[in-house]
């Protein structure tokens, strides 16, 4: 039966995964020969459709009746984004950190990682809050494409170069692409129906919580797009496209993947989340500044770092689920040790950060 079930989910995982490519091509094409600009569409639509398995995987768990993998699956997925995706990256190699990410994008991160708890303070996400965070992809989404303007001419042409609608559109043209995005969706869909399915059975069959498979195994599973695009990108050499690409992934999850599935159908915010996930998410959101703001990167030390403790986060998880519960021990060392070695830590290294920036400014 067990294998069944992973079987069921990596199949579904497959189809989820293709359909979201397809949806991005034929998406992006129309825009394109509907006179979208090519620089727009990477922006958005590109930039997005690697999280389009999370919208589809949390609305169906929502219609379906399981609030905990809806709401796992985006705060699991924004926990592996950064420990685990950014945290391989950084082993491979030292991430180059943009100004413009520590000004505006990690703020916001931050700010939309808050907005869960407390738009979720009554123990649910209503169509009011849904409306809430889909208002603030509107209002971000606006941002993005104002600021495109300013993009120097050399990125301008290589987002043209990728997006660019071709000289002769023809009939043929929407169709085959018409026909592409249809494909995806409803790829999207039968994937997402089969990949939480197979899911449920998985958290049954192992006497776990659905929210604890929603934030180890779906989340992990649907960002796998994040994973293969921010490796990618780091081995070409790419190495800010990585950190992009996560904390826009981050942002989106939480206006667009939440929002939407709020808007479908409201979400049960249990108390199991409010009390250590989400303050999970919202400690390694801000925990992103100081490491960022070092140096201007993240070096392979803090890569292991954001490694070893998504390991150790998936293990509280696994104790945390069994009936034994998790060992006095391993709660004493993480609360009176690891984590406040880790919080001066990342304080000592932004002071010194920024008494040297501020003597350079001196001499």
């Amino acid at each position: 039966m067990t294998a069944g079930v992973v079987l069921s989910l990596a199949v579904g995982l497959t189809i989820l995964t293709i359909g979201a490519e397809f949806l991005v091509r034929g998406s992006s094409k129309l825009a394109a020969a509907a006179g979208i600009s090519p620089l727009v569409i990477g922006l958005t639509i590109v930039a997005y459709g690697t999280s389009t398995p999370e919208l589809a995987v949390s609305v169906k768990s929502a219609w379906a009746g399981q609030p905990d993998i809806a709401l796992g699956n985006v705060v699991g997925s924004n926990i592996c984004n950064v420990l685990l995706i950014l945290g391989v990256c950084g082993m491979i190699y030292p991430l180059k950190v943009h100004v413009q990410l520590i000004r505006l994008d990690v703020p916001l991160m931050i700010v939309t990682a808050l907005m869960v708890p407390v738009l979720g303070y009554n123990g649910v996400l209503g169509r009011v809050d849904g409306a809430i965070l889909v208002g603030g992809l509107v209002a971000y989404n606006v941002f993005i494409i104002r600021k495109s303007r300013q993009e120097s001419k050399r990125a301008q042409e290589e987002f043209a170069e990728e997006y660019a609608a071709p000289k002769e559109i023809n009939a043929r043209y929407f169709a085959v692409n018409a026909i592409v995005l249809a494909a995806g969706l409803v790829m999207l869909v039968y994937g997402a129906r089969m990949f939480v399915n197979a899911a449920v059975t998985l958290a049954q069959s192992f006497g776990v919580s659905e929210l604890v498979i929603g934030l180890t195994i779906v989340a992990v599973g649907t960002s796998l797009p994040e994973v293969a695009t921010s490796i990618v990108a780091t081995i070409r050499g790419d190495r800010d496209i990585a950190i992009g690409n996560v904390v826009g992934s981050n942002i989106f999850n939480v206006l667009s993947v939440l929002g939407c599935t709020a808007l479908v159908k409201p979400i049960n915010v249990s108390e199991q989340a409010m009390a250590f996930d989400i303050p999970i998410m919202i400690a390694i959101s801000v925990a992103c500044f100081p490491i960022f703001f070092t140096g201007m990167s993240i070096s392979r030390w803090e890569g292991g770092m954001f490694f070893a403790y998504y390991i150790v986060y998936t293990v509280f998880l696994v104790m945390q689920s069994r009936a034994e519960g998790v060992p006095p021990a391993f709660k004493t060392s993480m609360a009176y040790f690891v984590v406040p070695l880790t919080a001066v830590t990342l304080a000592v290294l932004t002071w010194r950060e920024f008494n040297g920036k501020r003597a350079a400014k001196v001499e």
